[in-house]
């Protein structure tokens, strides 16, 4: 079986690993979960992560042919409209995407986004095969996160999303609109039933308490066995028990509001109003005793 090309670029501000996968034999690439960088206080938005990687293509000699998206991320901006304008790459991401626009369609306001993925040139279900050059991807549905979360296997690799984490720190959060504790053991059990000498590439590493230096990259063996909370012996119920409760203490991701807008978009942000200026939307709850008087 031929094995791919990978070269990861880490993104410390959003702890994301962003890949370059590519087919040694006809050095078409492509190109996953690439962030934009966006400074949420300022509103300023650049694409210096995603040049480094499309640089990096062109010194290489690797043709990016498509950016594959594992899921609408919550944690960072996607910057796949920017490399398929530099590249001309299709851009992919699982067909249950239609599921979380769904959702955050309302919660946004956002009367100008069509729910049924066509933001996105490519949509993918479970067990869909397509080729990068000569090698073949396989798409796994990996729900519980997300409705829409998808991995991508190619040859011995595969790219998890954030259905997993490394070992020493655990697993995805499934507290967001749609996900589900129960469906993400499922999912990490269909991960974990393929051969232990299989590659598993994270999508963020948080670095656990303890651990000098970042990480990505894992086996099937090494989760089966270390993983603190989906090692063998773990049952489904101590695992949604864990994981709600564990769910229950964690911040919201200080990106949120703008990366589902965005990403649930292809990437895109809203058309720019009159004065050239795109906004993003913020929902206010009113916590008190009833909302102060408009005007």
């Amino acid at each position: 079986m031929a094995q791919p090309f990978i070269e990861a670029f880490f993104d410390e501000p959003t702890n994301t690993i962003s890949y370059l996968v590519g087919d040694p034999a006809t050095r078409v690439a492509a190109v996953i979960d690439p962030v934009l960088d966006f400074d949420m206080a300022s509103g300023a938005a650049d694409t210096r992560s995603a040049e480094r990687i499309v640089h990096f293509a062109e010194a290489q000699d690797w043709r990016i042919a498509m950016v594959l998206e594992t899921h609408a991320h919550a944690d960072h901006l996607s910057a796949a409209p920017f490399i398929k304008a530099h590249t001309g790459a299709w851009i992919g991401i699982g067909a249950h995407i239609r599921d979380v626009q769904k959702i955050f369609r309302p919660v946004f306001c956002m009367t100008e986004l069509n729910t049924d993925g066509s933001d996105f040139d490519r949509l993918f279900e479970d067990g869909d095969r397509f080729a990068i050059g000569e090698l073949t991807v396989e798409v796994m549905h990996v729900p519980g996160h997300t409705p829409a979360d998808i991995a991508y296997r190619i040859g011995d690799a595969v790219f998890v999303g954030d259905t997993l984490f490394m070992p020493d720190y655990g697993t995805a959060r499934a507290d967001f609109p749609g996900g589900d504790a129960r469906t993400l053991y499922r999912s990490i059990r269909k991960l974990l039933s393929l051969p232990d000498e299989t590659r598993l590439f994270m999508c963020h590493d948080y670095k656990a308490p303890g651990r000098g230096d970042y990480r990505w990259e894992t086996t099937v063996g090494e989760q089966r066995h270390t993983s603190v909370h989906v090692h063998d012996g773990v049952s489904e119920d101590d695992f949604v028990a864990m994981r709600e409760a564990r769910d229950t203490t964690l911040a919201v991701p200080k990106l949120l509001l703008p990366s589902i807008q965005v990403n649930i978009h292809a990437g895109h942000f809203a058309p720019a109003e009159a004065n050239g200026v795109s906004y993003l939307r913020i929902p206010v709850k009113w916590q008190g005793e009833g909302a102060p008087p408009a005007g």
